[in-house]
């Protein structure tokens, strides 16, 4: 059985976004699933430091998404309002559901979480807040503004 340490992993931190919405980026994440060569799905623990976002406002076409939360709390915003998460708590974001979810940690202490996702070889993740939008296609994916034009600088390919 092959055992993973939190202590032995590289954390990942900061975010992939393009600017300017990487700003408020503010979290260190264990990366379990890559370490331990999982292909079907990733799951990180992922700590959300005071005043920092997981992620822009999101959901996926393709990809279910589960989030546990270990210690501290954040407050959870979907498209229906906010909700504060605790230890113990779980929320769960079905793929093709359009309900854009993040949280954002408003308190002065860590919040520590599982986050579990399916690793879709195909996907299309909707940023109804922002003029972004994520495609994962033909083994190809990056960001682009919702009319179909790339990032400069992210990414490297420029399908569409």
């Amino acid at each position: 059985m092959p055992i993973l340490r939190k202590s032995d992993l590289t954390p990942v931190t900061g975010s992939t976004y393009p600017v300017p919405f990487n700003a408020r980026s503010g979290y260190t994440a264990w990366p379990f699933s890559d370490q331990g060569g999982l292909t079907q799905f990733g799951a990180f623990v992922e700590t959300l430091h005071p005043g920092a976002w997981s992620s822009q406002s999101h959901w996926h076409e393709a990809e279910d998404e589960f989030l546990y939360m270990l210690a501290g709390e954040v407050v959870l915003i979907e498209d229906a309002g906010e909700v504060i998460l605790r230890p113990g708590d779980a929320a769960c974001w079905p793929r093709g559901t359009p309900n854009g979810h993040h949280l954002i940690n408003r308190s002065d202490q860590p919040a520590t979480y599982v986050v579990a996702g399916t690793r879709a070889p195909e996907d299309e993740c909707h940023y109804p807040d922002i003029d972004l939008h994520y495609s994962r296609k033909d083994g190809e994916s990056g960001f682009f503004h919702k009319d179909g034009t790339p990032y400069q600088g992210w990414p490297k390919e420029t399908r569409r």
